[in-house]
C-alpha cells in the first residue's frame, strides 16, 4: 500500500510520521507491506513499537502479510517480537493465521518466540493456524512444542 514519492512529499511538507488513527493505527503499520516506505518512515523517526489499530503493531502487519524482509528489518530496528496487542495478539499468531511458514520459522528458530503464548482473537498461534487450516504451519508449531 502506498507510494514512496507521495510519502516523501508529505513528510517534507511537515506530515507527522507517527500520527495515530484509522484501521492500521499508524503510518508504519499501513506501510508494512512496502519495505522502501517502511525504511523511509523509520529513518524519519517512525516508532517501530507504536501500538494502535486493528493489528496492534507494524511487526504484526508485516507478519500477517508474510513480508519476511520487513519483519527482519523491523526487528533489527528494535521491534519487540513479543509485543502483545491487536487482533492477533502476537506477530507469531498473525503469521500463523495467514500460513506464513517462513515468518513463523523466523520467529521460532531465530528469535525464540514462545509458541504457546496466549492472547489475541484465536488465543494461540496453533489455534490461529488451525482456524485457517494451514496444515504446514500447524505441523511445524506442534513439532516445536505448541500444545494449545
Amino acid at each position: 500500500m502506498g507510494n514512496l514519492d507521495i510519502v516523501k512529499y508529505l513528510v517534507e511538507k511537515g506530515a507527522d510520521v507517527n500520527p495515530k488513527g484509522g484501521e492500521y493505527g499508524f503510518a508504519l503499520q499501513a506501510a508494512a507491506d512496502r519495505l522502501d516506505i517502511v525504511k523511509y518512515l523509520v529513518e524519519k523517526g517512525a516508532d517501530v513499537n507504536a501500538e494502535g489499530g486493528r493489528y496492534g503493531f507494524a511487526l504484526q502487519v508485516a507478519a500477517y502479510w508474510g513480508e519476511l524482509d520487513i519483519v527482519k528489518y523491523l526487528v533489527e530496528k528494535g521491534a519487540d517480537v513479543n509485543a502483545e496487542g491487536g487482533e492477533y495478539g502476537f506477530a507469531l499468531q498473525a503469521a500463523a493465521y495467514r500460513g506464513r511458514l517462513d515468518v513463523v520459522k523466523y520467529f521460532v528458530e531465530e528469535k525464540g518466540v514462545d509458541v504457546n503464548a496466549k492472547g489475541g482473537r484465536y488465543g494461540s498461534a496453533l489455534k490461529a493456524a488451525q482456524k485457517q487450516y494451514t496444515l504446514e504451519v500447524v505441523k511445524y508449531l506442534q513439532e516445536h512444542g505448541a500444545t494449545e
